[in-house]
């Protein structure tokens, strides 16, 4: 074994319980430095609406902050409180995400929202575990509300926790073991602070320490507050943590798009099923390989009486969580719009231009519309 690289031993070891000095200021060590250095001009942080602040928990879930920013006061404006969302129709909540990802999440904070009207008449529950039984709200996320918006002592967990605890403790077994999950959730209760007023700085600055300090990549120790009893940083190799299991093996689709374009610009797309891929989105008809595209052009073409021509496109490359997709749109100028398709083919609708603001769209076809 490389004499630079610490042993799994040496971690476990070093996960073993803290010190009690280390539990006796951790808290107030995080409080006056979120006071001083943390961030306080985002957004959220000027609110103890728990309706806004659920919002910011679910968006900034596997979502960097500055995309969030740019997606925060929009839809704000479009549903300003949990009312608004829970009436609009679910195709609204969806247009007003698109292009943030992981659509599932705006399903979630669409559903948890109708729960908080039906079931809470539109007051959020003010505890952590009556939050956590709302739709779509984990416990992390409960905890993070309950901790703003009502002072009480719950821990969080988000990725930036994780990371700042497995650095500090050692924590020696990658993240994604259900063990390494309930020490993790363990060390971050026994941390808390005791005062309740101290909670809404106390979340926010382990926050701000993984988002501004104990970054992946290049983590800035020398201004890290817990500098001074990070196992990760007396080791020498902070990057080291946390220890990362087995990379999962990226898949790779690859699909047609076929785009049937009016005279007036309509464009014919279906809505996609509501599980899966782009649950609830418009998109164009999806076709498998070259001979089921040849198949259904030649099909569209004696449905219509008319000789279509194909204009290639350039291929599209998406990345999604677990796999890569491949899309290959091939463009149909068809003379003019017929009211519908020839029965059995591309179920479907015609979209004119005026339409797309209002359509949830997935983020390469807003690319290839321009929309």
């Amino acid at each position: 074994m490389s004499k630079d690289r610490p042993a799994v031993g040496r971690l476990r070891e070093a996960a073993a319980p803290f010190e009690p000095t280390v539990r006796a200021d951790w808290p107030a060590t995080v409080v006056a430095w979120q006071r001083r250095h943390g961030r306080h001009a985002l957004p959220w942080q000027a609110t103890r609406d728990p309706y806004r602040v659920w919002l910011s928990e679910v968006m900034l879930q596997q979502t960097q902050v500055k995309t969030v920013l740019a997606y925060y006061g929009r839809f704000l404006q479009r549903f300003p409180d949990v009312q608004a969302l829970a009436a609009a129709p679910l195709d609204e909540v969806l247009a007003a995400w698109a292009g943030l990802g992981y659509y599932r999440r705006a399903r979630l904070l669409h559903a948890g929202a109708q729960a908080v009207v039906a079931e809470h008449g539109g007051c959020f529950p003010a505890t952590a575990a009556g939050l956590q039984a709302l739709p779509g709200i984990g416990r992390s996320t409960a905890a993070a509300i309950a901790a703003f918006c009502f002072g009480e002592r719950a821990a969080i967990l988000d990725g930036n926790v994780k990371r700042v605890l497995a650095r500090a403790f050692g924590l020696g077994e990658p993240l994604q073991g259900a063990a390494a999950e309930r020490r993790l959730w363990a060390r971050a209760e026994a941390l808390l602070p005791d005062a309740a007023e101290d909670m809404p700085a106390y979340t926010q600055g382990l926050m701000d320490l993984g988002a501004t300090v104990c970054t992946p990549r290049s983590p800035a120790c020398v201004l890290c507050p817990l500098a001074d009893r990070c196992v990760a940083r007396a080791e020498g190799r902070p990057e080291a943590y946390p220890l990362r299991g087995p990379r999962l093996q990226r898949g790779r689709r690859e699909h047609h798009w076929l785009w049937l374009v009016a005279p007036d610009g309509a464009v014919w797309m279906q809505q996609r099923p509501a599980a899966g891929v782009w649950a609830g989105l418009w998109t164009l008809p999806l076709i498998e390989g070259e001979m089921g595209l040849q198949q259904q052009i030649e099909a569209l073409a004696a449905g219509l009486g008319l000789d279509l021509q194909v204009e290639l496109q350039p291929t599209l490359q998406h990345a999604l969580t677990h796999f890569d997709w491949v899309l290959h749109p091939r463009r149909l100028l068809l003379p003019a719009r017929p009211a519908a398709l020839p029965e059995g083919l591309l179920p479907g609708r015609w979209q004119p231009p005026s339409a797309w603001a209002g359509l949830a769209l997935p983020a390469p076809l807003k690319k290839l519309l321009g929309a």
